[in-house]
């Protein structure tokens, strides 16, 4: 007996050690620099697709009189979601490995400076993230543009992060019930852009069209100021996906490339589509495209080589293009900025194609051991499902509650005034 507890003594500490939840695990190493210098530039160049990237993009798609209150909509919701990921969302996403929702161990970050996650300092991980959770509700700005109460916009994006992305984010990037299941997202087709997408969707029919829709399209005021903006969300999208290997490896590396090419391909077959179907190619078709091969590949970046990246974007924009016509024309919905059509389905896509392209058929980086083709496309079509289902259905839910307090629908008549004057006083652009 005496030699039992002297061995159990013995072993105490590494049995703590084991037993420690993943936190105080991380906070026992020692950070990698190479790792951590890389995921810093990382975060700079996602929170750069917001500010002023999406902000540009976004703003030169619609008519000069709401062109600031767009860019307003972004900034507000980047200065909002940094808060409210710090008070709790970020909690909400890695505290913890329960299936459905992380706990509340990390709000407001306490105690972090020395904390080490996956081989970086914590607070680094906190900062990377907190772009994504900053870009992933700005997205769907584009699907209510030049109609929307502002304050709706604040309040709606604000419960939006907390009981779509939050959760999302933890299924399955932060050990919850998909991530168990080995889903396969490196950067965000499911987190990001299916989440954005489907709930950009639900909000372009429930605010209800702009005026004139559909017969009147309303033309972007400035496609000089939308390449401005996709060029920056190009260049932005290296940290997107790179950076999501969280370390500065091959992974990172392939990453990178498969994100350059397939959205090289994307925007030469969009710019191609044009042409046969209207005889010329558009500088804004041109940029759609690039963003729809950037959406389809972000899923799929870590997982595929150079060949699923090329045919992943030409994919993109085929499928795309198609879904922004049957959305528009077809069913009549004016989700304004093609959210759902170009991010929502490009991301379902990827999603759903990296069970094909991670092979190593095609030069991919394979499957999770006695995972297979097929079992992985499985778990792929779960995800996905899953993750519709709940944004569509909690976004019903919040767009409902936003609509008894604070309303959605701005007044005819500052409508018919433009926002960036009724809603802000300012415009963009002195007469």
């Amino acid at each position: 007996m005496r030699r039992l507890c002297r061995l159990a003594k013995a072993c105490a500490p590494g049995l703590a050690l084991l037993l420690a939840p993943a936190a105080a695990l991380a906070q026992t190493s020692q950070p990698d620099h190479g790792d951590t210098a890389w995921v810093l530039s990382a975060t700079a160049l996602v929170l750069f697709m917001t500010l002023p990237g999406l902000a540009l993009f976004y703003a030169g798609l619609v008519r000069v009189k709401n062109s600031l209150s767009v860019m307003t909509h972004c900034v507000a919701v980047a200065c909002l979601m940094s808060v409210l990921w710090l008070a709790i969302g970020y909690s909400l996403a890695f505290d913890g490995a329960a299936p459905l929702v992380g706990g509340l161990g990390r709000a407001f970050l306490n105690n972090a400076r020395d904390s080490v996650v996956n081989g970086i300092p914590e607070p680094a991980f906190f900062m990377f993230q907190a772009t994504f959770a900053v870009i992933t509700p700005a997205l769907i700005i584009g699907a209510y543009v030049e109609r929307i109460r502002f304050g709706a916009v604040l309040l709606f994006s604000g419960l939006w992060l907390l009981v779509v992305y939050a959760p999302v984010a933890h299924w399955i990037w932060g050990g919850g019930w998909l991530a168990q299941r080995h889903v396969m997202d490196f950067a965000g087709g499911m987190v990001v852009h299916a989440t954005a997408g489907i709930s950009a969707l639900i909000a372009a029919v429930m605010i209800g069209p702009r005026d004139g829709f559909p017969k009147e399209l309303h033309p972007p005021h400035n496609p000089g100021m939308t390449m401005i903006g996709a060029g920056m969300l190009w260049v932005g999208w290296y940290g997107f996906n790179g950076g999501s290997a969280l370390a500065a490896n091959g992974d990172a590396a392939m990453a990178l490339l498969v994100t350059h090419i397939s959205a090289s391909t994307a925007g030469l077959v969009w710019a191609l589509i044009e042409k046969v179907r209207f005889g010329r190619s558009s500088m804004v078709g041109l940029v759609t495209g690039v963003v729809a091969g950037l959406a389809t590949i972000t899923p799929a970046s870590g997982y595929v080589g150079p060949i699923g990246g090329l045919i992943l974007g030409a994919l993109a924009s085929i499928v795309c293009f198609a879904a922004v016509d049957a959305v528009k024309h077809r069913f009549k919905i004016d989700d304004s900025l093609d959210v759902f059509a170009v991010h929502g389905v490009g991301g379902i896509l990827g999603s759903l194609l990296v069970a094909v392209f991670a092979s190593q058929v095609f030069g991919g980086k394979g499957y999770a051991p006695g995972v297979d083709m097929g079992g992985q496309a499985l778990t792929q079509i779960i995800g996905v499902a899953a993750t519709l289902a709940w944004s569509a259905a909690a976004t019903v839910a919040l767009l409902c509650l936003v609509k008894k307090t604070v309303g959605l629908r701005a007044t005819d008549a500052h409508i018919e005034e433009g926002l960036d004057m009724a809603a802000h006083g300012e415009r963009a652009f002195t007469p």
